[in-house]
């Protein structure tokens, strides 16, 4: 069985080459037969993209994908505080 740092490994390669996502800035832990995707993104469909690229780099693991979702206000807008 892979060691779980190369599992990781192969992961974050994959999220950060693939077309899909070329994303960076996501942490991928592997525990035992469970992967983990935490970090954060600015949409829903990007979130599910990477939960794609990483069932497809790792299909024997149970993913838990924990991204949260940012919303990100476009720029040039004030942001208002109450």
């Amino acid at each position: 069985m892979e060691a779980p740092q190369y599992v990781a490994a192969r992961v974050q390669q994959a999220l950060a080459e693939d077309g899909r996502t070329h994303e960076l800035g996501i942490r991928v832990d592997v525990r035992g037969d469970q992967l983990f995707l935490r970090g954060q993104v600015s949409g829903a469909e990007q979130r599910d993209r990477l939960g794609e690229v990483a069932r497809e780099a790792a299909p024997e693991l149970h993913l838990h994908n924990e991204i949260r979702i940012v919303e990100v206000s476009a720029p040039g807008e004030d942001e208002h505080l109450d």
